[in-house]
């Protein structure tokens, strides 16, 4: 029987010119219920024309259009009849290529302003004269394309909000996306829906009866096989999997050592008694441990571990092909296919895909790390969503809130929540005031008020008194965040009460350690992790 084709989406699509705010377009716009893709800056129009968008976003960067290496579009976008947006670097660059002017600004807009709204634009309809907004530029628009008109103006700036009805095509000089712009999400629905056209039909159930449709489609009868961590990204992925083909997924949970506390016990649990997957334990930690020895920085750590669970993986894949050999399961031969819980965030964060050039902030060893040697072909079931929509995904499917709540836990474990070497003693000192850490923010009734609720340690000993004697000992830190997505961070003011309380235990009842510190840095610029 032929399966039926997906039905069509409204899309908009985003070209990516390195802004840090791209995936925060992308997440007002979806919020619209609306889908939409992040891009290369340097598509081709015939390529965007191909993908059907209903709109088409240029993000903001740190560029100047002027620049040599600055990134450039294909200017034959303006032409294909689809309304674009663009935003800071964005209008700049239209600007630009359609004959207008744009120079360095001595006056650099940077931070809170406002913006003064002209009449009978699409763009503010329903918005009022005066808006908050937020900005991040040095150059400006000087002098408008032929056809354009001035839609609001700020202090600084005359053209801080420029269009062209007829074709369509629309700047803004500050950054509706974020939440210093705070009716910024209008404009934003003014653009989607009113100028574009969009429906509101991307939602999560007609999602995952596509993500299903895809996997089938992808993987036909062939076997599938999942390196679940227990994790939110790897657990929804299983359930996903486990709804579209069955059977045909098997998972591999790898205890390298450097997991939370009864981790293995949870995931064993949930995944092999109450959804009857098919679930292959190994325990590989004192293998990781070995490796890591000596080493102390952060990058050369998480290569490690990438490169260790490789080696891991593929044994017990070669291990259970063995399994099913002796058993007289084998199907349709080897494992070709290798599931991983790769979301959006993970794909920017390794590379910027539209910087110039790309830089990379952190590896993460689930995104291309693996040898073309282990042949086998990705399948990548939740790389379109967010966090937030990964949670919703796992509600749907059955997934108790235990999992799907969990906060987010870094791929390499809490290696990079040591910072220098890791051992088995700072194991235990980081595991064990974790464990604190977790428990007094349930107890609290904070641990899912809260992004992520954490303990680091830092490779610092200081002097201190317990009873009469001195002690030299380490250090843990406090990474307390909010945020909706991870791309952008806030950390959090706990009540002092519960901040004492964790403090007080941890020095109590850790041994190692005689002093605790609070984090209060925001990403960015700081990162969520600290390694």
């Amino acid at each position: 029987m032929k399966t039926a084709a997906p039905p069509a989406h409204s899309k908009i699509l985003i070209l990516d010119f390195g802004s840090q705010y791209t995936q925060v377009i992308a997440r007002r716009i979806r919020e619209c219920q609306v889908y939409s893709e992040i891009v290369r800056f340097d598509i081709p129009a015939d390529e965007v024309a191909a993908l059907k968008p209903k709109g088409i976003v240029l993000s903001g960067g740190p560029a100047s259009v002027y620049d040599e290496r600055a990134p450039q579009l294909d200017p034959k976008i303006f032409s294909l009849g689809i309304p674009v947006l663009g935003i800071c670097y964005g209008m700049q660059l239209m600007a630009h290529h359609l004959g207008g002017q744009v120079e360095f600004s001595e006056r650099r807009e940077y931070g809170a302003g406002m913006l003064h709204v002209k009449n009978g634009s699409q763009l503010f309809d329903g918005i009022g004269e005066q808006i908050d907004i937020w900005s991040s530029h040095g150059d400006k628009v000087t002098a408008m394309p032929a056809g354009f008109r001035s839609a609001a103006h700020t202090e600084n700036s005359a053209f801080a909000a420029i269009e062209d009805p007829t074709r369509k095509l629309y700047g803004l000089q500050f950054h509706p996306e974020v939440a210093h712009t705070p009716r910024g999400k209008e404009i934003l629905q003014n653009f989607v829906f009113h100028i574009c056209g969009c429906a509101m039909d991307w939602t999560m159930g007609s999602f995952l009866d596509e993500a299903c449709a895809r996997v089938r489609k992808q993987v036909g009868d062939q076997k599938v096989v999942l390196g679940l961590s227990g994790g939110v990204d790897s657990s929804v992925t299983a359930a996903l999997l486990r709804k579209a083909i069955g059977d045909q997924l098997t998972c591999i949970f790898v205890n390298n050592g450097l997991l939370r506390s009864r981790e293995e016990e949870m995931v064993q649990r949930v995944f092999g008694e109450n959804f009857h997957i098919r679930l292959k334990y190994v325990d590989a930690a004192e293998r990781f441990l070995k490796a890591l020895e000596g080493v102390t920085d952060p990058e050369t750590k998480r290569k490690i571990i990438g490169k260790e669970f490789v080696k891991v993986f593929e044994q017990a894949t070669e291990e259970l092909l063995a399994e099913d050999k002796a058993n007289g399961s084998g199907g349709h031969g080897g494992y070709h296919f290798l599931a991983q819980g790769t979301l959006y965030p993970d794909v920017i964060e390794s590379v910027a895909i539209g910087g110039n050039p790309a830089q990379v902030i952190k590896s993460h060893h689930n995104v291309g790390g693996l040898p073309e040697k282990m042949n086998f072909e990705l399948v990548e079931p939740v790389r379109q969503l967010f966090k937030d929509e990964v949670r919703q995904a796992g509600l749907q499917l059955g997934l108790p809130k235990e999992i799907v709540h969990r906060q987010p836990f870094p791929g390499p474990g809490l290696a990079v929540r040591i910072l220098g070497e890791v051992t088995p003693e700072r194991l235990r000192i980081l595991r064990d005031a974790d464990t604190i850490v977790t428990s007094e923010m349930e107890a609290a009734d904070w641990y899912y008020r809260v992004w992520q609720s954490f303990a680091v340690l830092l490779p610092v000993r200081s002097v201190g008194v317990m009873g009469d004697q001195r002690t030299y000992e380490y250090t843990i830190a406090l990474r307390i965040v909010e945020s909706q997505d991870g791309m952008t961070a806030d950390w959090v003011r706990l009540p002092y009460e519960l901040l004492a309380r964790i403090s007080s235990r941890v020095i109590n009842e850790v041994k190692g350690v005689n002093r605790v510190c609070y984090d209060i840095s925001s990403k960015p610029p700081s990162t969520i992790e600290w390694e």
